[in-house]
Order: structure tokens, then C-alpha cells, then sequence
């Protein structure tokens, strides 16, 4: 019996083509390997031009391949949700998001050059930082409103990111987990300051 086309057994084949290429690009970002279109087209089994019929860009494949390697960020905080110190909660967030870098840093390396040479594909990226800092501060955001808070959400989501892990193996030459305690520190002290800031409003 044939299928017809459009019928439900080219819906099929469309739905296990398109799983095979995201699949693929987790198992490449899993591996370590560079991830190009290419690349991902060759482990799924199929053509390059395939490949961008259903993904556009590398950056919205490598979304899409992101989407299921990730905990919530309130599934990751989960150690420090009986703690409403901000310095702890930002502290943690910021290692769980920098160890989720490194055992993906091939996709996120290829998602920041993909997205740098196209900027408009930039919002595409998967911001698991935002989720995270906005999860460590819930109870500081609680205790003092949105808007003092967000000097310290805009200078962490700068800290508390890939880029600056990247700066610090690639150019300062540190060794990952230098660079992650690094980075934690980096975010813990802006948030300390934060902290003592807002007291001494409280006291002023």
C-alpha cells in the first residue's frame, strides 16, 4: 500500500528526520567534537541541504538539541532552595550553570559564533543564565522589589556567563575549574555588594 503524499507516513519520515539531525547535534556536543551543519548532516545521515530545511541556522539546531540537556532552573537550585541568602543561591547557580558549559562547550562555543556573525539570530540563544540568576535572587527580589535588583541582574548576567569562562581558559589561561571558581567568586562578590548596599539603605 502506498502512502500518499502528505499522508501520515511523510509526517513520520519528516518527524525521524528531524529528531536524527537534533540527535545527531547532541551526541557531536556530547563528544567534544566541532559542531558545524556539515558535521551534523554527516552523523545524522543526511544531506547538508536537508539539514537547513529543517533547522535555518546551527544556532536554532543547537536550541533545539539544547533543550532537553538542562534542569529547570528551579530542579537546579533545588540544593540551596532552603536558603534565602542571595550570595549562596547566586554562588551555586553560577556553578551549575558554568559545569553545564563545560560538558557542552563545543555547541555553546558554536552557538556564540553563530551567533555573533548574525546578530539577529542572538535571541535564539538558549539564556540559560537569565533562568538561574532570576532563581537565585527570588527571595532578595521578594524582600526588596524588582527594580533594586536589577543594577546586580544585569552585572551578573554579564559574570555569569560562557563568555567569561571562555576568557578565562582561552586568554587567561586557566584550567576549567580555576576559571569556574573564578567566575563564582566573581558572582558572589558582586552580589555581597549588592547585599551590603541595599542594608545600608535600610539603615540610612
Amino acid at each position: 500500500m502506498t502512502t500518499q503524499a502528505g499522508g501520515p507516513g511523510r509526517v513520520n519520515q519528516k518527524a525521524r528526520t528531524r529528531a536524527a539531525i537534533v540527535a545527531a547535534a547532541r551526541d557531536l556536543a556530547l563528544s567534544g567534537a566541532e559542531i558545524t551543519m556539515p558535521a551534523v548532516a554527516q552523523a545524522a545521515l543526511v544531506s547538508e541541504a536537508t539539514a537547513y530545511r529543517y533547522f535555518p541556522d546551527l544556532v536554532s539546531l543547537l536550541r533545539e538539541a539544547d533543550e532537553s540537556s538542562w534542569l529547570s532552573p528551579a530542579e537546579a537550585l533545588a540544593p540551596v532552595a532552603g536558603t534565602d541568602d542571595p550570595v549562596e543561591r547566586v554562588g551555586y547557580a553560577a556553578e551549575v550553570l558554568l559545569r553545564g558549559v563545560l560538558a557542552s562547550a563545543s555547541a555553546v562555543r558554536a552557538t556564540i559564533a553563530g551567533s555573533i556573525t548574525r546578530p539577529e539570530v542572538a535571541a535564539g540563544r538558549p539564556g540559560h543564565r537569565f533562568g538561574l540568576i532570576d532563581e537565585a535572587l527570588a527571595p532578595f527580589v521578594r524582600r526588596v522589589g524588582p527594580a533594586a535588583v536589577e543594577p546586580l541582574r544585569r552585572d551578573l548576567a554579564v559574570a555569569m556567563s560562557a563568555e567569561a569562562l571562555f576568557i578565562l581558559t582561552d586568554l587567561y589561561g586557566l584550567a576549567p575549574a580555576e576559571a569556574v571558581a573564578s567566575v563564582v567568586h566573581t558572582a558572589r562578590t558582586l552580589t555581597a555588594a549588592a547585599v551590603t548596599a541595599d542594608a545600608a539603605r535600610i539603615n540610612y
